[in-house]
């Protein structure tokens, strides 16, 4: 190659060593694809890899920019997909053996983007049934191991994502966020990931235009790779009408400069528990607590203060188990005794949901919304746990209790993602310790809807305070 590049080297450094051909996309691919075979049979990140196909997609890239053609942001960058995001002409199967053989025709509006930003794809990331529940198992293609410790969950829903850049098997992954599926994994694997305000990254096709508790969003192992990745997601589309109207390209103009003095005289607001509001494992509590000397130590102005977000537990299970069973309840009466027990579960529970229901979650939300702002009034982020658990044992579901309290259901340990969720605003899970027996602990750091970019200079400035040591 010529180049000291590696598959552990940032997804920006390898885009401008291939947009000035000191390498070719061919032999990024081949080294991406020399990890994976190397770290995905313990990992298993990656499903439906087609090497072959991802080898005529390489040696395109290369005669394109032969041909004197532009390169595009992610130029001839290997890329797995998400598979509970539709690819046309490639397997995607949601995780779920109801979809096992499917292959779709047609992209859908991320997939659309990713592609067209120039990557090479390879393949698709492993994902929980349907991409339900913070653990990335399903009888497809089995569980997605933690490459830290391979006894350990990836967290999900986007756990085959987290875990493929945590590897060094690709150098970006799309994800999407429920209540906490980009921000969970990314906090279990040491990666960055973001839930971007409501808006930031529209989806289409989508049975419901105007749901709005998921979100597509970046994954990479640090915050400017990420903004790389959130630029090409990111802006409107005439198909998508709560689509926000900033052009994508905004988000990942470079970072060093708004970087160097964000933290300056910044309000930071730092909460273990939201008042209180969940049990959170002492271990993940001791580095949330041990943020605030970073904050501090880079000029930002630390307090202890939460929101009130007390309605989001009632909000957040209401809506979610009516976006289910109107997305999926068709799929579990046709396949009876084929999902899940616990999706199964959550989709039977919208079927009971009356219009009133529905109408006191979207006033709670409302009332959320409103106090979030309010809060922001006094506070620029707000900083709390992106899990309640570090990495807990592969062989489980969920985790059954926290400081020995139980968890009845598959929900309760998330409830430090979920609550945001239904704020709407935007919110990063950045790398801020380990435990004592060196498993990775995120910290979740949340900005007004709409203060995306912003957000992103505030977590790089947090994250050069503490390369090296997380």
């Amino acid at each position: 190659m010529g180049t000291d590049l590696t598959p552990d080297s940032p997804a920006r450094v390898l885009a401008a060593a291939l947009r000035e051909r000191r390498i070719s996309a061919r032999e990024v691919l081949d080294m991406h694809l020399a990890r994976i075979a190397e770290r995905n049979p313990d990992v298993n990140a990656i499903v439906s890899l087609d090497p072959e196909r991802a080898r005529a997609g390489a040696a395109a890239a290369d005669e394109h920019l032969a041909r004197g053609g532009r390169p595009e942001p992610l130029h001839g960058l290997p890329f797995a997909v998400k598979d509970t995001h539709a690819t046309a002409g490639w397997r995607t199967t949601y995780g779920s053996p109801v979809f096992a053989d499917h292959v779709p025709a047609a992209d859908e509006l991320l997939v659309e983007r990713i592609r067209r930003a120039g990557v090479v794809l390879l393949g698709k990331t492993n994902v929980p049934e349907f991409a339900a529940g913070s653990h990335t198992f399903n009888p497809v293609f089995g569980t997605t191991r933690n490459p830290h410790d391979l006894s350990r969950s990836a967290g999900g829903s986007s756990g085959g994502a987290a875990a493929a850049l945590a590897a060094g098997m690709v150098p970006l992954a799309d994800g999407s966020d429920m209540g906490g599926s980009l921000r969970n994994p990314a906090s279990f694997c040491g990666v960055v990931g973001m839930r971007p305000s409501l808006g930031r990254v529209p989806e289409w096709p989508l049975y419901n235009q105007w749901e709005t508790t998921s979100v597509g969003g970046p994954m990479a192992r640090d915050v400017r790779d990420l903004a790389l990745l959130l630029g090409v997601l990111a802006g409107p589309d005439p198909r998508t009408p709560m689509a926000l109207g900033e052009p994508g390209h905004l988000l990942s103009a470079p970072l060093d400069q708004a970087a160097s003095g964000a933290l300056a005289g910044l309000r930071v607001a730092v909460s273990v528990d939201l008042g209180g509001s969940f049990q959170v494992d002492h271990e993940v509590a001791r580095v949330v607590e041990e943020s605030a000397a970073v904050w501090s130590a880079g000029g930002a102005r630390v307090s202890a203060a939460a929101p009130d977000l007390h309605e989001a537990e009632d909000t957040f299970r209401t809506l979610r188990a009516w976006h289910l069973q109107a997305k999926l309840g068709k799929v579990l009466a046709d396949n009876p005794g084929q999902l899940k027990h616990s999706l199964a579960d959550n989709i039977r529970a919208g079927e009971s949901l009356t219009g009133a229901d529905i109408a006191r979650a979207y006033t709670q939300r409302t009332t959320l919304g409103q106090r979030m702002r309010e809060f922001f009034v006094d506070h620029d982020v707000l900083v709390l746990p992106v899990s309640q658990v570090p990495p807990f044992p592969a062989d489980q579901e969920f985790p059954t209790e926290i400081n020995g309290q139980p968890m009845a259901t598959y929900l309760d340990w998330m409830r430090s993602a979920y609550f945001i969720t239904v704020t709407g605003c935007p919110a990063i899970a950045l790398p801020a310790g380990r435990t004592r027996d060196g498993l990775p602990v995120g910290i979740q750091v949340v900005a007004p809807h709409g203060a995306d970019r912003r957000l992103l200079e505030i977590a790089a400035a947090f994250e050069d305070r503490t390369r090296g040591l997380t």
